[in-house]
């Protein structure tokens, strides 16, 4: 991080003891995520605010027009911004894209656009000339732990909500149809990936359990600040709910025996399968509300009559 945490030795010393006896400070089981609350934008396709737990933030979808890649002439264009200020935690710094950022925005990258996710080639209009340019923007509001997590349920609930313009092409000429004019279109997904961080402890010595001596490390799913901060390792594991699985994600820290990372793989699918029925609940009930409240728009301008 741009600014280093500062945390207490008597702190740390309680968390690992804490997590040897299988208690977190906030109550939760070792293997259990806090729950997200997701809220929807009334007024505006794509825009969505994720709460997990303490961290809070805000994805917004754009779209515009532009001109494909060369190598790439039948496909739109993705990609993410995210930005990290001192809103969200003293220990960043403002103007500067920390590390942080950086992989954020490439881990959520792979996740939809290597893994197909957002289905690029509908986003062609005309080959090699134009093409819709999707851009989501990601704003840290309050840092608590689990950024990542957080943010791919934000991105994929924006792009699951996000409706583009429709277009049509008159000759030469691409017209743009208002929305109020003509329906606007949903992207096209093809599956939710979902992103499930795991934290690892080692509550003996770093040296024997490099080594092999040991296999005493601690897994604990969706860690706050304060277990990140202590925490001796990471991984990301990204699937969806065909049980694919899409990336594993590990910058160095503690080794991980193969059985361990199996049961992982498996609690994963579980918070997994359980987050996309949230979402695709979440958005149904959207759906449903915003065609009420426009027939009775209808119903009012015709009695107006």
């Amino acid at each position: 991080m741009a600014k280093e945490h500062e945390i207490s030795t008597n702190e740390r010393i309680f968390l690992i003891e804490s997590l040897k006896q299988g208690l977190r400070f906030d109550g939760r089981k070792l293997d259990q995520m806090r729950t997200p609350e997701i809220t929807l934008s009334k007024t505006e396709y794509g825009y969505v605010e994720v709460k997990l737990g303490k961290t809070k933030l805000a994805v917004r979808v754009s779209c515009e027009i532009s001109k494909p890649f060369t190598d790439r002439p039948f496909e739109g264009i993705f990609t993410i911004n995210s930005e990290i200020s001192l809103m969200a935690s003293p220990f960043f710094e403002s103007g500067k894209n920390s590390n942080e950022e950086v992989l954020i925005s490439r881990l959520i990258e792979k996740a939809v656009r290597r893994s197909n996710a957002l289905d690029l080639e509908s986003l062609c209009i005309v080959a090699g000339e134009k093409v819709w340019h999707i851009r989501v923007d990601i704003n840290f509001l309050n840092y608590d732990g689990g950024l990542i997590d957080a943010s791919c349920i934000g991105v994929m609930t924006a792009l699951q909500h996000f409706k583009k313009p429709d277009v049509s092409i008159k000759g030469t000429e691409i017209i743009i149809h208002n929305t109020d004019g003509r329906q606007p279109v949903p992207l096209s997904i093809l599956h939710v990936p979902i992103c499930v961080t795991y934290s690892f402890y080692n509550p003996g010595d770093k040296e024997e359990n490099i080594k092999g001596l040991l296999n005493k490390e601690i897994a604990i799913m969706d860690a706050t600040m304060k277990e990140e901060i202590t925490r001796d390792g990471s991984l990301v594991i990204t699937m969806n709910k065909n049980r694919e699985l899409i990336q594993l994600s590990k910058n160095g820290g503690l080794p991980i025996d193969g059985t361990i990372l199996l049961e992982l793989a498996k609690s994963s699918f579980q918070v997994t399968e359980h987050l996309t029925e949230q979402i695709k609940k979440l958005l149904k009930d959207d759906e449903e509300e915003r065609y009420k409240t426009m027939h009775m728009e209808l119903l009012e301008v015709g009695a107006s009559r």
